[in-house]
Formats: C-alpha cells, structure tokens, sequence
C-alpha cells in the first residue's frame, strides 16, 4: 500500500484524487484514506511526509472531498445552543480585496446560521492597535471571550495566566490534523492555550531574464543558500544587477523573516526553536551554524557587494521598488507578491511599463533553498485563543465559545477566511473544493504551500518580539558595517538572548 502526505484515504476519496491526479506525472504516491479516517486509526503524528507534500500532491488533493460544515459543527455543539460570545480578530481594511470583504461578512452570517440562539459580538480590530487592546482589557479584566491573533502574541497571555488551556479532542481535533510548527506556536510550558487557524510560508522569488543574462539556467532556482551566495556575485559580476534582495533592518517584521531561514537551514537559532522539542533556555545563535549563516551575509554585503547597499535600512518595500524595476534578480516572499508586482507594473507608463511589464512575465517562484542541516522558512499564521474568566471579567460562556472555536478552525472557514494571504491550519481544508478555486485563482501558491512542512516559528516566549526584531537585525548590522567581527557580533547576540530569557 503506498502512503500519500496525508496518510492515507478511503476508496471513494481515492476515486476523486485519482481523476484529479490525470496527468500529474510527478506524483509519486497516491492516497487511499481521509484524513477524518487517520483520525479515526489514530495516528501519533501530523499525517505530512514533506518528502510528498510538492506543488503536484498540493494540486491534486485539492477538491478530493465535500465538507458538511454545519453537520461537522453540530455533532459538538447543537444547533439550538444559545449563549453569547465576544470575538476580536484582524479583519479586513479598505485596502483588503474585495473578496477578503465579502468572506469576511459572509463567515458572520454563516455562523448566525449554524447558531442562531448564539449573540456573537464581532470586533474588527486594527493589526497596529490589537496587541495593545488586548494587553489593556486583559490587564483590566475585559477582555473578549475568543481572539483570533497573529502566531506568536498568545504566549504572551499565556505565560500571564490570561489565556484557558486547549484539549483539542473537545473541537473534534486532533494534533496530526496539524503541522508540528503550528502546534509549537500554541504550546507554553507543555501546555496548549490555543487553536491554529491559519498558516503560511513564504518562497524564494526570482527574475528568469536576469538569471539567463547572468549565464544562469532561467528555469532552475537555487537550491542550496550556497547556491544563492554563489548566484548573487554570478548575476553581480555578469550583469551589474543585484543578485539577492538582503533585508537587514532593525525593528522591522521583514529582516527576521528573511535571516531566520538562513540560520535554522545551517543548524542554529535564535534559541533552540529549530529543534523537534525545544526548551528555550539558551541561544544557539552563536554555535558553528549561526556563524556559517551570518558569514554568508558578510560575503553576499561585504566581500561580493552583490546586494544592495542599502539593505541596512531596506524593507520588503523597498526590494519591490528594486525588484520592478530591474535592480534585484533573487528575494524571499508571499504568494501575494506576484499580485503586487502586477498592480505595480499596471501603474507604470511609457518605458518603464513595458520594463516592467517584462519583469512580471519573468517571474518565478521556487522552494527557500535548503542549507547543511535542514530546508527552512518562517512559520507565520494566526491562532484561536479562549480567554479565562479572570482576564474576562466573568465566565466565559463555555458553549458559545467552543462553537466559535470550532467554526474559525474548521476545514471550511479555516481556509476561507485567509482566502489571499495564508493557508488552512486545520490540514483537510487542502482538500476541500475551495482549495481547489484558490490554486486556480492565486498564481504560485501550490510553491510557497510546498514550504509548510519546513516551517518553523519564532521562539514561543514572550521575549521573542525583542530577539527577532531588535536582537537579531542588530547582530546583522554589527556584522554588515564591520564594527563587530561575524563571530564577536554572533556572540555579543547570543549573550544579549541569554540575558533577556534569564530577566524574565
């Protein structure tokens, strides 16, 4: 019997991914059960082989099943439940696409159809300005009953005591139905305080133009980081373009997001948070890998000054700017990016549309490249989390929470309200039908899908937030101006790390 990445499926399952598999060459495995049947036989571990889990398997599970939501729901929480719950999430801006809207809206007129005797107070809460809400209504004791927040705000509240602990059997769950790095993302002190909605991985961007006139093979990424340095002083030294799009500044969400896979792939970390049971006790940012990664900065910036100089102070807004217009030929981003690199070439005029409009037709997405150790990427995302009566105010209504619960974390919803931007938590709304429209309407998210089984997050501690985003760039600043060797700056950050962990 072969196995799929999933594990395996049941007969009639195996008809539908069989006829979506026509043509399919590369697969090389096909799957026999539903992941509701690996439920069942109980399985240890997520149902993922990333040897299995590819562009090709991610295209022909999608639409091998039907969900029933409302049934699914109603087998854990009645129809006729009444109660009342306050729910705070992200929601979308004037900016979101239209659709993001109207899924948005229509996920809130679905639950008041599968609860119609539950009072579901919504809030849509700004990114900028949730944390501190939440921070101050949990502090005074008015906080929501469920909130759906980024992947590594809830060990914050959790290590307060803020957050109810999770036992995902109660929401007709199980831990295979997830990647191991959502579950880290919800674990503190070996305990769950919350449900994964949604995950996403980014990729590894690409101008096959630039590549070609570099002397480089056009349909061929990189594969090792190895490769990428090697690449960036091709592409420098043939074109007098920038090879690779380094991000390095301090206090920016983008630089950790484009070093950390550098570093995990070489065998390090910030602390400890590559490896399959982490204790965030000590950094390793300084051991053997760390200082291999952090070189390969050095020499991409320093000795090959194949990328740009101003990657002291970048962002990935500024690499697009570069990007569009020519300047960089490699970086690392969403799915999403194609859709802005669109937009931006619509807005051009004259010569530098029809650049641009080139660039676009040029682009390509590929695997983050793999380093010594392991292939690696950020693991982003968002989470479910309960409150407790204290940070509540009042008890929680246990039912109407639970309901809610299981509906963001369902196979349906789970995957709809992230339509353009991430991926379902819960892994068998990769085979619902509304996986298969998103593969048909998102170019180049079967790739950046491929990375999931090599995510990994940030360190769940509440010191994570100062590690990655001033810590870490500052070790790379140290590094890039030269005021620090690589290994004195690798160690003046893991000094820094252990201090801040021991403060707490």
């Amino acid at each position: 019997m072969t196995s799929s990445p999933f594990g395996r499926m049941d007969s009639l399952s195996r008809r539908r991914f069989l006829a979506a598999a026509a043509g399919l060459s590369a697969m090389a495995a096909l799957p026999r059960h539903t992941l509701a049947r690996l439920i069942q036989e109980g399985a240890a571990k997520t149902g993922v082989d990333p040897n299995k889990w590819n562009p090709e398997t991610i295209q022909a599970l999608a639409g091998t099943i039907t969900v029933d939501t409302a049934a699914e729901l109603h087998a854990l929480v009645p129809q006729d439940t009444a109660g009342e719950v306050a729910y705070w999430s992200v929601g979308p801006t004037e900016a979101s696409p239209q659709i993001t809207k109207d899924l948005y809206d229509q996920f809130l007129a679905d639950f008041a159809t599968f609860y119609p005797n539950i009072e579901l107070e919504n809030q849509n809460v700004g990114y900028n300005d949730m944390l501190d809400k939440i921070r101050t209504a949990a502090a005074g004791k008015s906080a929501p009953d469920v909130a759906k927040m980024p992947i590594l705000w809830g060990v914050e509240f959790a290590a307060r005591g803020h957050l109810r602990e999770i036992v995902l059997e109660d929401y007709g769950l199980s831990r295979e139905l997830f990647w191991d790095g959502a579950l880290k993302s919800v674990t503190w002190q070996d305990k769950m305080y919350g449900i994964p909605t949604n995950n996403e991985t980014m990729g590894f961007i690409y101008n096959k133009k630039i590549f070609a006139d570099a002397g480089l093979d056009p349909e061929t990424p990189p594969a090792t980081w190895a490769d990428v340095v090697a690449y960036s002083k091709q592409i420098k030294d043939e074109t007098g373009k920038n090879g690779y799009g380094m991000v390095a500044k301090v206090n920016a969400g983008n630089t950790p997001f484009r070093f950390m896979p550098l570093l995990w792939a070489h065998g390090s970390g910030a602390l400890d948070e590559a490896e399959p049971n982490p204790t965030y006790e000590a950094s390793m940012i300084n051991n053997e890998g760390g200082v291999a990664a952090l070189q390969a900065m050095y020499d991409m910036y320093v000795t090959d000054r194949s990328v740009p100089t101003s990657a002291l102070t970048n962002t990935q807004v500024e690499n697009q700017d570069l990007y569009i217009a020519g300047e960089i030929a490699m970086m690392i981003s969403h799915p999403s990016e194609y859709v802005a690199m669109q937009g931006r070439a619509a807005e051009a005029t004259g010569s530098d549309k029809e650049r641009a409009d080139e660039i676009v037709a040029n682009m390509a997405y590929g695997l983050i490249p793999e380093g010594p150790v392991r292939r690696a990427v950020v693991f982003g995302g968002s989470n479910a989390h309960i409150f407790t009566d204290e940070a509540h105010g009042r008890p929680v209504d246990m039912n109407a929470a639970k309901a809610l619960m299981a509906t963001l974390t369902s196979p349906e919803w789970s995957l709809k309200n992230n339509w353009t931007d991430s991926n379902p938590a819960n892994l068998r709304g990769f085979e619902t039908q509304f996986m298969r429209q998103r593969l048909d309407e998102i170019k180049f998210l079967e790739v950046t899908t491929a990375m999931l089984p090599f995510g990994i997050p940030f360190p769940v501690v509440p010191e994570s937030p100062e590690i990655m985003n001033i810590i870490v760039p500052d070790m790379l600043q140290n590094a890039l101006t030269q005021s620090m060797t690589v290994k004195e700056a690798a160690d003046d950050a893991a000094q820094k790390i252990n201090a801040l962990i021991a403060a707490r």
